[in-house]
């Protein structure tokens, strides 16, 4: 059974892309990745951004901040890139050895009146016959719209970049950088050569004010991004019902995973927002268990924590389905009591209210069905039982920055109230390995809230129908 499984989901795979490969083949042929997509934001939004980080920082002060560092996986590759989410913010920019200064005032660079500069890598053909193109100093003004871009190796000769500043504002040295030998320009070297210049002035280095804003700035969503985000949870929640309608015993958590990110990418997903968690019965106490190898029994629980990511922005929705379609009676008298801590929580996400209300009111409830059915005896037990807890932001990093005071319209945050019991707990032994959490991706508006993953099955009769209907995984 289990390998008529995987042979239907790699033919079905083969298929996709197949398919994908005829119907866009036009794509590929395009001048270069950046104009593959015609949803991303737009060289005015992140022009935009740099606009207002400007309008923030304080007079005769500079902000310089760094491309995220390329990470080793082993020998000589590399993990998949992923940009520095403040960089992309204010520049568009996803390739790495990149450094991006705005300063308050304009001043002459190289002769150029400007207010900005960025420093990227240089075209370099027999590089991009191995790793794809690259934009280089004259696609990055033409595509992402910066007047002055430099190739990175003329950081270190450029000179007057610092003068004259009262700050110099930075969120610290990229974790990570590993040098290296063979390049003059890569990251290091920009770092490196950055602390030299800038330790000549006058100017006082401030980590934490730059880190600050962006905080502020990145924690309320502009209609664009809250366009990608929405698209984000509707393909997570599409691949959450796929997983809802595939799901068996004797299948693996693995194996559900494979279902749930074939369907991210098979609808434009870049990659997952963050490692898929597929843990059933006991791995489902285990808050960020990744390994996803275990099979699947008859009276097991799964807890399926996914999301997808698209054009950079994460979603993070939550559901946990009984292996077999349908719950047990103890099974379904934790799951209603979480779910009901959810919805509550849901509607204490209103503007005005503090950040941490939602998870207040969950707390509440939680506490007093476990106390009702006798599993503590206080509120100050629920740590033991609920460890984490119930939001988060969520933007272009799943656990997004921000300020974590009065909601406000715009900001986009997770509710994910959870119960966990591990074998062992001091508890009824019928609680072990029982683990449930519900997640939903919240934006809060003028009016109130939105529930952007809401068109996904919570109710237990709901998941329990949805777990009945025909899977294009399933057997002929």
């Amino acid at each position: 059974m289990k390998l008529i499984f995987l042979m239907k989901v790699r033919i079905i795979f083969a298929l996709s892309c197949l398919m994908i490969l005829t119907s866009v083949g036009s794509v590929a042929q395009t001048k270069n990745h950046y104009q593959a997509d015609s949803d991303k934001l737009t060289a005015e939004f992140h022009k935009e951004r740099r606009e207002l980080l400007r309008s923030k920082m304080p007079d005769s002060s500079c902000a310089v901040i760094f491309a995220s560092p390329e990470r080793i996986r082993s020998a000589d590759v590399d993990f998949v890139y992923h940009q520095n989410p403040d960089f992309y913010y204010l520049s568009g920019l996803n390739e790495p050895n990149a450094m991006l200064i705005l300063w308050k005032e304009f001043r002459l660079v190289e002769g150029v009146k400007t207010n900005e500069v960025i420093f990227v890598q240089a075209r370099d053909a027999s590089k991009e016959k191995w790793y794809g193109k690259r934009l280089g100093t004259s696609e990055v003004i033409s595509t992402l719209g910066f007047i002055n871009a430099y190739p990175s190796e003329e950081f270190d000769m450029m000179d007057g970049l610092f003068n004259g500043l009262s700050k110099i504002l930075d969120t610290g040295i990229p974790k990570g950088l590993v040098d290296d030998r063979h390049s003059k320009a890569d990251l290091s070297d920009l770092v490196e050569a950055f602390q030299l210049k800038s330790s000549y002035p006058t100017a006082k280095h401030d980590d934490y004010l730059l880190g600050k804003l962006l905080r502020s700035m990145r924690e309320i969503k502009t209609p664009e991004e809250i366009k990608l985000l929405q698209k984000a949870a509707d393909i997570s929640v599409k691949a959450h019902v796929e997983m809802m309608k595939a799901l068996k015993p004797a299948m693996t958590e693995y194996q559900v995973e494979a279902i749930g990110e074939y369907f991210f990418m098979k609808e434009g997903a870049q990659e997952p927002a963050y490692p898929s968690i597929c843990g059933a019965a006991e791995n489902a106490c285990i808050l960020h268990y990744q390994t996803n190898r275990r099979t699947l029994n008859v009276g097991d629980l799964i807890l399926l924590d996914m999301g997808a990511e698209y054009h950079g922005y994460a979603a993070d929705i939550t559901r946990t389905l009984p292996v077999n379609g349908k719950f047990s009676e103890q099974q379904s008298k934790i799951y209603q009591l979480v779910l009901t801590a959810q919805k509550a929580a849901i509607e204490a996400c209103l503007p005005g209210n503090n950040f941490y209300d939602p998870d207040r009111v969950a707390k509440k409830i939680l506490s007093d069905g476990l106390i009702n059915m006798q599993v503590i005896k206080s509120p100050d037990e629920l740590g033991r039982y609920y460890p984490h807890g119930t939001s988060h932001f969520l933007g272009l990093d799943v656990h997004d920055v921000g300020t974590h005071g009065t909601l406000k319209a715009g900001m986009l945050i997770t509710v994910e109230p959870g119960l966990y019991f591990p074998e062992g707990s001091p508890c009824d032994p019928a609680l072990w390995n029982i683990g449930i959490r519900i997640e939903d991706d919240i934006l809060i508006t003028e009016e109130g809230f939105v529930n952007l993953s809401a068109a996904l099955a919570k109710e237990i009769l709901e998941i329990e129908r949805t777990m009945t209907e025909k899977s294009i995984f399933d057997q002929n």
